[in-house]
This record gives C-alpha cells, sequence and structure tokens, in this order.
C-alpha cells in the first residue's frame, strides 16, 4: 500500500498471478489547509488517518485473496482494528506500569521508576516485533515491508519504478512507522515523567490521555529525522533504521513487482468502467508524481 496526498494506493497479487491494483482519492488531512497541518495536531491526524486507510487497504486485499461468499467487511475490520487496539493497551501501557510499580515500592525515584516502564515497553516492542517475524505468514509480510521500502528509495534517489531497479536499494526508509513507534517510546518517557508516579489507575488515564500528545511529538521528531541532513539527526534517526531490521526482510521480485504497481498507481490509475480497479501491467507510461508532497509518502 502506498499513501499519497490525494489518495492511496494498493496492489495485490491475484490468485490467478496477476497483479490488480486499486487507487482511491482520498487526500490526507495534512495535504488541506486548517488545523491538522499545525505542528503536532499533524501528527494525530496523520496517525488517525493511517489506521483508517490501513483498514481500507487490509479489506481490500484480503478479499483480493478469498472467495466471493468470504468477503470482509468494514464492520469486520473494525472489530479487528479495535481488538488490535485492545491488545496494544493492554501490552505496551498497562502490562509496563504494572511491572514497573515495584520498583517504587523499594525507594526508586519517580525518574528511575518512569524510565523502568519505558525501557521496559521498548523491551516489549522489540521482543513483539522479533517473535512475529518468526511467523512463516508474518515473515512474508515483513519482506513485502522490505519491498515497499526498496521501492520508494529508489523513487527518491531519482531511480526507475522497477523492480530490477529498486532491488538495488535498501529495505530502511527513515520515514517508516517502526521509526516512529520508537520515537513514541522515546517520547513517552519524558512526557510521562513530568507527571510522576500516581496510583495505577492515574497513571493508566493520564498515559492514556496523553498518547496524542506523544504521537503528536513522535511524529515531529520523524518528519525532521527524514529531512535533516545533520550528522546530529543520522544519529539520532540511527536506533529507528536498526529497528527495521527486523520488521523488513529481503524481498523477492515478484514482491518488488507489486510494490512498483502500488507506487505507480499513484499516478493515479485510469478509471476501469467495472469499479475502479484495473490489471497492473509491466509499468506505468508516465512517472507518477511524488506521492508524499510534504509528508511522509508510506506509513506502516
Amino acid at each position: 500500500m502506498m499513501r499519497g496526498p490525494e489518495g492511496y494506493a494498493v496492489a495485490v497479487r491475484g490468485p490467478g498471478g496477476d497483479i490488480i491494483t486499486h487507487y482511491k482519492k482520498q487526500p490526507s488531512p495534512t495535504s488541506r489547509a486548517g488545523v491538522w497541518r499545525w505542528p503536532l495536531l499533524r501528527g494525530v491526524a496523520a496517525l488517525v488517518d493511517s489506521v483508517v486507510v490501513g483498514v481500507e487497504a487490509l479489506i481490500l486485499s484480503a478479499n483480493e485473496a478469498v472467495g466471493e461468499d468470504e468477503k470482509i467487511t468494514k464492520t469486520e475490520g473494525g472489530l479487528v482494528v479495535l481488538a488490535g487496539f485492545a491488545i496494544a493497551i493492554g501490552l505496551f501501557v498497562l502490562l509496563p506500569t504494572v511491572v514497573a510499580g515495584p520498583l517504587r515500592a523499594l525507594g526508586a525515584t519517580t525518574v528511575v521508576v518512569n524510565l523502568g516502564e519505558g525501557l521496559l515497553r521498548l523491551a516489549i516492542l522489540v521482543a513483539y516485533v522479533a517473535a512475529a517475524g518468526r511467523m512463516p505468514d508474518m515473515r512474508r509480510v515483513y519482506e513485502y515491508h522490505g519491498a515497499e521500502h526498496k521501492v520508494i528509495n529508489a523513487y527518491d534517489a531519482g531511480s526507475p519504478i522497477d523492480p530490477q531497479s529498486a532491488a538495488r536499494f535498501g529495505t530502511a526508509h527513515p520515514r517508516c512507522g517502526t521509526s516512529f513507534l520508537l520515537f513514541v517510546v522515546v517520547v513517552s518517557i519524558l512526557t510521562f515523567s513530568v507527571f510522576g508516579w500516581p496510583n495505577l489507575w492515574v497513571r493508566l488515564g493520564t498515559r492514556l490521555a496523553l498518547l496524542p500528545v506523544v504521537a503528536g511529538l513522535a511524529y515531529e521528531l520523524t518528519r525532521l529525522g527524514a529531512t535533516s541532513r545533520t550528522p546530529a539527526w543520522r544519529w539520532l534517526t540511527a536506533p529507528g533504521m536498526w529497528l527495521q531490521r527486523l520488521t523488513t526482510r529481503q524481498p523477492d521480485m515478484p514482491q518488488l513487482e507489486v510494490a512498483a504497481a502500488a507506487l505507480a498507481a499513484l499516478n493515479p490509475p485510469p478509471r476501469d468502467p467495472a469499479g475502479g480497479s484495473r490489471p497492473a501491467g509491466p509499468g506505468h507510461p508516465t512517472r507518477p508524481g511524488r506521492p508524499d508532497g510534504r509528508e511522509p509518502a508510506e506509513r506502516v
């Protein structure tokens, strides 16, 4: 899936081996004038947009792989997202703050307890993505993730958007959602420390309430890291680039073909009378416009 300022594109390898692309005109909230382009607020808007577009893209891709009688509805997709949010809150918010609680009873300072909570949150994140990568299905997802990054890296470098060209590039990218998640963990340590160490329910409430603030700050750091060329920023973004070694794998040529088709579809594709989809050919006749504008082109 590729996201541009005016819409997004999804490319799927069909059961017959052909590549089917879907393009939907859906402007990003950060590409329009208004408060959602303001610093911090644009990070919240981008996060919500990523979830909405991600669910739609997941439903589209899943429905291409199943029979007509097994189509996934938006309601079912929404329930999956809600379940995912519940699991994420339990793993990355509730569990770390509960486990770190005994440190306070042992006499640790507020700073030390919050640091311990943050380090535990980071350990859970790393363990989660590493364990997921050992599952065959998730390994394939990580391979497609690497294919997306290779194609975007090729585009950013001005190279042709084709599998052979993209194969020469790396699987890490500074605008990746993996780097964003790492910044979320770091920013949360600093932000949550301001509020001390109250009782469990107050801690849980403040952490949930501050998530938009944390997401906004993390987004700005990710954005700066992707555009700045100073040594200090490169050093700051290095951990996120390293973490992508766990969330990406080297793709094969067919996977690179799918990723290239998704980026080419942002041109946008010709309208198909049957419903807005078209089989992807070996290449798009014209070079696609820059997919990111001022904002990240791809979020995971």
